[in-house]
C-alpha cells in the first residue's frame, strides 16, 4: 500500500500504521512492515522485521537472507556456495557476471526493493465468489467459541464485497468436526445466515452470527471453518457528508428486527402483511419480518375497511328486518360487494368455501360506525332473495 500521500487524513503517520496494522491482522495477515518501496516492504514482513525506517534502507536491506526476494529465493542454492548469504553480498558481486549467470530478475528485484527502480504492479484479480477457510488454534467445542474465527472471515467477506462494490443477502458458515469422533457424528455442518436487506454492515453480520451460534448446539469438536458469501449483489453506494458529524452508531429498524429474530426465533417476530385478497379476513396476514414473503403483494380494494376487525363475524339480532347492535343500525352506505375464494385451496387440496357477502357501513347510536355483512343466499321460487342472517365484522375507530 502507498500511504505517503494519506498520512495528513488518517491524523499522521503514527496513526495510519497503528490503524492499518490493526486492520490487517484483523484479516489474517500474519506479519506487516513499512519501508520507503513495497518491494523492500514485503523484504522485511518475510523477514519477520517491520520497520524500514529506523535506519538508512540501504543498511536495514543488506542484512537480510536472500529468500525474502522471490527472484533471489530460485538461486540461493548457487549462490550460497559462492559465499552470498545477504542481499548485501549479491550486491558487491560484479553486476555483470551475476547477470550472465543468473539472468536479469535478480538484479531487477533488488533495484526495486533498494528504490533505484520504478515499481510496477498488477492489478488483484478478485475471485468470482468468495470462500474463505480458517484453521483454528485449537480444537473448539462450544459453538460460542467458532464466533472469534467467523468474524476473522467476516472480515475478510467484507473488504471482498468493498473491492467489488456489492453487498450480500445470505452467507453460510460451515464448520468440519475433528476426525476423531463418535460414528454418528456428521463429517461437518453448516449455519445459514439471511439479511432482509442487501449490506456489506461487517458489525451486523458479527451480530447476526453471534445470535445463531448461541443457540447452536456441536456435534464434536471443531478443528476447520469456512464462510462462503451466497447471494452476491450489486450495492448502490450512499454519499457521505463532508460535514464532521457525529457517526450514527445505532442499528437500523431491519438490522434490529433481524438481530431479534435471530435471538428469539423467526415465528416470534412478525410483520403484518397485505396480501391481494377482497376478503376482510384475508386481508391481512402475520409472516415473519425476514421472511422474503412477508413484503407487501397487494394493496387493499378500494371498499371502506374497519379500524378493527373481529376474529368471528358477530350475527345480529333483527328486528323487522333491520339489524340490530346496541339498538337498530342505520345504512350509511352499501352494498359493497365481495364475491370470490375460488382460487383460495386449504391444506388438503380442497377449496375453501365460497364467499359471497354484501358489506354496508352502519351506523349505531351507541357503538358508532359498524362493518355488517348480508350474506347472498339464494333464490326463492318466486325470485326473491332468501332472508340471510346479518353479522358484524367489524368497528370503524
Amino acid at each position: 500500500m502507498e500511504v505517503r500521500a494519506s498520512q495528513r487524513l488518517f491524523g499522521g503517520e503514527q496513526a495510519l500504521r497503528s490503524h492499518v496494522h490493526g486492520q490487517a491482522l484483523e484479516l489474517g495477515c500474519t506479519a506487516v512492515a513499512w519501508a520507503p518501496t513495497c518491494t523492500a516492504a514485503l523484504a522485511l514482513a518475510r523477514a519477520g522485521q517491520d520497520d524500514g525506517f529506523a535506519q538508512p534502507l540501504q543498511a536495514v536491506l543488506d542484512a537480510l537472507p536472500l529468500h525474502v526476494l522471490t527472484d533471489m529465493a530460485a538461486h540461493e542454492p548457487t549462490l550460497a556456495r559462492l559465499g552470498c548469504r545477504t542481499l548485501g553480498d549479491v550486491r558487491r558481486l560484479p553486476r555483470g557476471g551475476v547477470s550472465r549467470r543468473f539472468g536479469p530478475a535478480p538484479l531487477q528485484a533488488l533495484d526495486r526493493a533498494y528504490g533505484l527502480k520504478p515499481e510496477a504492479f498488477e492489478w488483484l484479480a478478485l475471485p468470482e465468489v468468495f470462500e474463505a477457510r480458517l484453521e483454528l488454534p485449537g480444537k473448539v467445542e462450544h459453538a460460542a467459541g467458532l464466533v472469534f474465527g467467523g468474524q476473522r472471515l467476516l472480515a475478510q467477506m467484507a473488504g471482498w464485497l468493498a473491492a467489488r462494490h456489492a453487498g450480500v443477502r445470505s452467507f453460510t458458515l460451515t464448520w468440519r468436526y475433528e476426525f476423531h469422533r463418535a460414528k454418528d457424528s456428521p463429517d461437518e455442518e453448516r449455519l445459514e445466515i439471511r439479511t432482509a436487506e442487501l449490506t456489506r454492515a461487517t458489525d451486523h453480520f458479527a451480530r447476526l452470527l453471534t445470535e445463531q451460534l448461541n443457540q447452536t448446539t456441536l456435534a464434536a469438536a471443531v478443528e476447520e471453518i469456512r464462510l462462503r458469501a451466497d447471494e452476491v449483489a450489486p450495492l448502490e453506494e450512499t454519499s457521505a457528508s463532508l460535514l464532521q458529524e457525529k457517526a450514527r452508531q445505532a442499528e437500523s429498524l431491519m438490522q434490529l428486527v433481524e438481530r431479534l429474530s435471530a435471538r428469539l426465533g423467526p415465528e416470534r417476530v412478525l410483520r403484518p402483511v397485505l396480501r391481494a385478497d377482497h376478503r376482510p379476513e384475508s386481508l391481512q396476514a402475520w409472516l415473519p419480518a425476514t421472511d422474503a414473503a412477508s413484503r407487501p403483494r397487494g394493496c387493499a380494494p378500494d371498499i371502506p375497511h374497519p379500524t378493527w376487525l373481529l376474529k368471528a363475524p358477530l350475527r345480529l339480532a333483527v328486528r323487522g328486518e333491520r339489524p340490530v347492535y346496541q339498538g337498530p343500525l342505520q345504512v350509511v352506505s352499501g352494498p359493497h360487494r365481495v364475491d370470490g375464494a375460488w382460487w383460495d385451496r386449504a391444506a388438503n387440496g380442497e377449496r375453501s368455501a365460497m364467499v359471497r357477502r354484501d358489506y354496508y357501513v352502519m351506523l349505531s347510536d351507541h357503538a358508532g360506525l359498524l362493518w355488517v355483512y348480508r350474506e347472498r343466499g339464494e333464490r326463492e321460487d318466486d325470485g326473491r332473495s332468501a332472508a340471510s342472517p346479518w353479522f358484524l365484522h367489524g368497528i370503524f375507530g
